[in-house]
């Protein structure tokens, strides 16, 4: 479809082709240039229970098969006496007594539960403290109850979407790898925060839409419209963090970030840069869904009606794209909201005025992200509709017919 495009659509076709390979390369590049070389990254492990300073923490799985209550001599509440068996590792079968503090914080745990344990570290040479146990409590295991719940996800939506479905798969798939195998890595090896999600949310977006929508016209509309609605929207969060003073140490990730830096101070690692990555990831999922639509909706109008002219296809389409609009908007911000809700109910608990809530750094951070991803959402609508109507006013008749599926290949 797109070498139909290059040949059929004229100059203003071959010039967004030439837009979008201008876009493909810069990825490409992005990516090589940003790659973590796999140097010493700007963050280190602090010392931890069973490694020492420096080893990173070993957990183990293990079943709870029996508890007791007991009284504590540092605390009021009895503490909570676990009988464990040791369920992976060099230890499997090994039994355990594991004590947990009695206090309203701390979890409730039953006999058959699945937990995660770290063994204590004693140095080397060393004698062991005489209360100390062989193991201490770190969590619940919860991979099996996500494993379920991601397998049931996949069924549903392969069931529902059929090879569509599988292609949206294997969207999410690269998406999640572009994230944790590079965005993550070359943020933590010291560059800009900013610059790797840019990089990182343009690959995203090229991947998923390519292999969920394929590589026809209403992919190229969505990836363009995306691509110039993301780079707007960065450049509303450097302006408007900055001018907000949204420093990112308000955060208890952030304090963890700065105790485990090289150095004590955070290294190289930019909290505000890491709050502009956030808005600039956070809204490219909206991104997508409503700049395919449109695409969609308006080559669906072209080819219904091929003698529209190019501005009543755009009016028609951004017709649809207000209702859209209103509905994924409203999505976003509850999702932002959602995320501060905690913070909110603690202000509303001490007192504190609504204007004074929301110039809190927590509070503010949020309705920042929440307004600049708004607005790129906005100016997503009409950008993407007026690219697809100047695409599908180009297209022959002949290819109306195929613009809507990436997957169609046209035959002389």
């Amino acid at each position: 479809m797109l070498r139909l495009l290059a040949r059929d659509a004229g100059p203003h076709g071959r010039a967004v082709l030439a837009a979008l390979v201008l876009l493909v390369g810069g990825v490409v590049v992005g990516m090589a240039v940003l790659w973590p070389g796999g140097g010493d990254r700007i963050v280190s492990m602090p010392a931890t229970v069973e490694g020492g300073a420096g080893q990173p923490v070993k957990e183990v799985a293990a079943e709870v098969e029996g508890t007791v209550r007991r009284a504590c001599r540092q605390s009021r509440s009895p503490c909570q006496i676990l009988t464990i068996r040791i369920a992976e590792g060099a230890e499997s079968g090994r039994r355990a007594r594991l004590t947990l503090p009695g206090t309203d914080l701390a979890a409730e745990v039953l006999p058959g539960d699945r937990i995660r344990v770290v063994k204590s570290y004693v140095p080397p040479g060393a004698e062991p403290p005489p209360n100390l146990e062989a193991y201490s409590f770190s969590d619940f295991e919860r991979r099996s109850p996500l494993l379920i719940l991601a397998i049931v996800f996949a069924v549903l939506v392969v069931a529902l979407g059929r090879w569509k479905g599988v292609r949206s798969l294997l969207g999410l798939a690269a998406s999640l790898a572009v994230v944790t195998q590079f965005m993550v890595p070359a943020i933590l090896d010291g560059s800009s925060p900013l610059a790797v999600a840019l990089v990182g949310a343009l690959a995203v977006m090229l991947l998923t839409v390519g292999l969920a929508h394929g590589t026809g016209v209403t992919s190229l509309a969505a990836v363009l419209g995306s691509a110039a609605s993301l780079l707007a929207t960065a450049l509303l969060a450097v302006l408007f963090v900055g001018l907000a003073h949204i420093t990112g140490f308000s955060s208890e990730e952030a304090t963890l970030l700065l105790a485990t830096s090289e150095g004590g101070a955070g290294g190289g690692l930019s909290l505000e840069g890491l709050v502009l990555a956030g808005i600039v990831v956070g809204a490219l999922g909206v991104l997508d869904d409503v700049t395919v639509s449109q695409a969609s909706t308006v080559l669906a109008l072209r080819r219904a009606n091929p003698a529209l002219g190019g501005r009543a296809v755009f009016r028609e389409g951004l017709s649809v794209g207000r209702d859209h609009l209103s509905a994924t908007v409203n999505t976003l911000v509850l999702a932002y909201v959602g995320a501060a809700l905690p913070v909110l109910l603690i202000f509303e608990q001490s007192g504190t005025r609504v204007a004074d809530a929301l110039n809190r750094e927590r509070v503010a951070g949020q309705v920042v992200a929440m307004l600049v991803g708004s607005i790129g959402l906005v100016l997503a609508v009409p950008l993407t509709t007026a690219l697809a109507a100047w695409l599908a006013r180009t297209l022959p008749p002949a290819a109306l017919a195929h613009a809507g599926d990436g997957h169609a290949h046209h035959h002389h």
